[in-house]
């Protein structure tokens, strides 16, 4: 498991420094600490005068409102985790079943990072029970975990069901732009790589995303202004890690109530279960639609179907999940090897195999490094060819830029190289292909395949990216994709490309996430020689770290099916 943390660390300068040709006076505003924090509680259904109601309806919720002088926002801490309320009103559900006394911390936020903080007993009675759906999602004993991943190996494991109506009866209802999503969807294979951890607690149940990134649909990205149907890190998503309380309650959907799924034994029609989850925080199980609470439909011990309302519109999503990691057969087309390079030579590398390409400029690139053939930028050592970027201690860089031209070529099969990345900001490692024919037609006419390339700043995500000549247009085209990769810099993976005369298919360790149809009007359809390189900066690589020294890609094979 990988557990993420956030350490939030909060640094005031208090000591700033004019410098100008004139005297100047700047004011700042006072640092102000909010005062007479209240608290106040309505636990829903109370009535005092009714022994039965003494404290509340049994649905667990409680309405709360604070108030401070001199505060700019409010945060809520339930058994530590942290719930933000700007305008400090606050509805909460307490699960726990029976009648139970919480602690509830309330911090006001005031002016220049100061706060006062409050804390209150309040005693709530919660009937609500669904012990057995709370055994499934993490195991029936305190402390059992379970982790959870997309059923990304089943048809229709995410889906977009009726929008003017709340449910649809059968295997869902799907309408818009999805009509079920097949398995293996080559668009949401960045998110295939998620894992969701629910574990039993003292106090319940907790909620933990410990690997992968969050997909944003286009339904739901303009709302927030970004790019829809990909995949976003927590800088988009930024309640995605973390951990998190569950809290469960009756469903009240229409969906719920009427709806159903599937058929039981005897064919007959299966209601929804009838309970919601709630993630605490602003958490989610990879979809990000602005929502965190989950319509159970069905839940078993290997298998969760959910239903999900998206924020502002009412769309209504339906995911599928499994407690047994799906994997993805390749199906590859080409199986006979008929080269390989497995660096197991100490030395240069093997000349007959690799040429070099020398020099600065960064090829249009706006790369800064220094291109050598030196043993300190490339060599084989152990079985593994390790391409070293240096900083050269006058402020620039050398690398390595290793090619087959003139050496091996290849039309169509499958290329496929082991290989583990650098992980230094500024570092732009890439393995791709080049047409044969580029010193006579020149980019991108000779067409371009990258196979893996990894920008500067996201050392989680692997792009693969097709580039050539529109004729019809008159102008550059590419295509390209990425997915999520979390540990690309401290284990080997493999990259991969699948490509014949009408696809070319990109994959992330046998799990393709990538696929552009291919025909005559393309130039893939010629010899490709293949480019192992790091760049420094440029487009791809960005900002560079200050304190770089070196780093490597290391690569243990290139092997060649056709």
């Amino acid at each position: 498991m990988k557990n993420i943390k956030n350490i939030y660390i909060l640094l005031f300068s208090l000591a700033i420094t004019f410098i100008g040709c004139q005297e100047k006076e700047y004011e700042f505003g006072d640092i102000i600490a909010p005062s007479s924090l209240i608290i106040n509680a309505e636990v829903i259904g109370q009535d005092v005068n009714n022994p039965d109601l003494a404290n509340g309806d049994g649905s667990g919720t409680v309405k709360f409102t604070v108030s401070a002088d001199n505060a700019s926002s409010y945060v809520y801490y339930f058994n530590g985790v942290a719930e933000a309320s700007p305008s400090g009103i606050f509805s909460k559900r307490f699960s726990k079943v029976g009648t139970n006394i919480y602690t509830v911390v309330v911090k006001a936020n005031g002016t220049g990072g100061v706060s006062t903080t409050k804390s209150m007993d309040i005693e709530v009675y919660s009937s609500f029970t669904d012990l057995e759906a709370e055994n499934f999602l993490s195991g029936a004993n305190i402390g059992d975990s379970k982790k959870w991943y997309w059923q990304a190996d089943a048809d229709l494991h995410v889906g977009l069901g009726p929008v003017t109506d709340d449910y649809g009866n059968g295997e869902f209802a799907y309408e818009g732009w999805w009509n079920g999503i097949k398995a293996w969807d080559s668009e949401k294979a960045c998110m295939y790589g998620n894992e969701f951890v629910f574990t039993r607690t003292t106090n319940g149940l907790t909620f933990e995303q410990t690997m992968g990134p969050a997909f944003v649909p286009g339904a739901y990205a303009g709302a927030i202004g970004i790019a829809g149907d990909q995949c976003h890190d927590e800088t988009v998503a930024t309640n995605m890690f973390g951990i998190k309380s569950v809290s469960f309650g009756p469903s009240t959907s229409k969906a719920a109530i009427e709806g159903t799924y599937g058929e039981d034994a005897q064919g007959q029609p299966k209601p929804y279960r009838g309970t919601t989850f709630n993630i605490s925080d602003g958490g989610f199980m990879g979809w990000l639609v602005g929502s965190s609470t989950y319509d159970i439909i069905s839940v078993s011990d290997d298998e969760l179907i959910v239903r999900i309302i998206q924020a502002g519109d009412g769309f209504a999503w339906y995911h599928k999940f499994t407690s047994t990691k799906p994997t993805q057969d390749a199906g590859y087309v080409y199986n006979d090897l008929v080269w390989e390079d497995d660096f197991n030579t100490d030395g240069a590398p093997d000349a007959t195999n690799w040429d070099y390409d020398l020099g600065a400029g960064g090829w249009g690139n706006g790369e800064v490094q220094t291109y050598t053939n030196s043993a300190e930028n490339a060599k084989v050592l152990d079985g593994s060819l390790i391409i070293t970027a240096k900083a050269d201690g006058s402020g620039g860089y050398t690398s390595a830029r290793l090619k087959s031209q003139g050496l091996r070529k290849f039309t169509y099969g499958r290329i496929e190289v082991r290989a583990k990345l650098p992980a230094s900001a500024g570092t732009w490692p890439a393995i791709w292909m080049l047409g044969s024919n580029n010193p006579t037609v020149s980019w991108p006419y000779c067409g371009e395949i990258d196979i893996m390339e990894q920008t500067g700043a996201n050392k989680e995500t692997t792009l693969g990216t097709l580039h050539w000549y529109n004729t019809t247009a008159n102008s550059n085209a590419s295509y390209g994709e990425t997915t999520a990769v979390a540990d690309a810099s401290s284990d080997f993976h493999l990259y991969t490309v699948e490509w014949s005369d009408t696809s070319i298919k990109i994959y992330l360790d046998d799990v393709s996430f990538f696929q552009m149809d291919n025909d005559s009007t393309l130039p893939f359809n010629a010899d490709f020689f293949m480019i192992l390189n790091i760049a420094m900066g440029g487009t791809l690589g960005g900002d560079i770290d200050p304190g770089f020294t070196e780093d490597t890609m290391e690569i243990d094979y290139v092997k060649v099916f056709q």
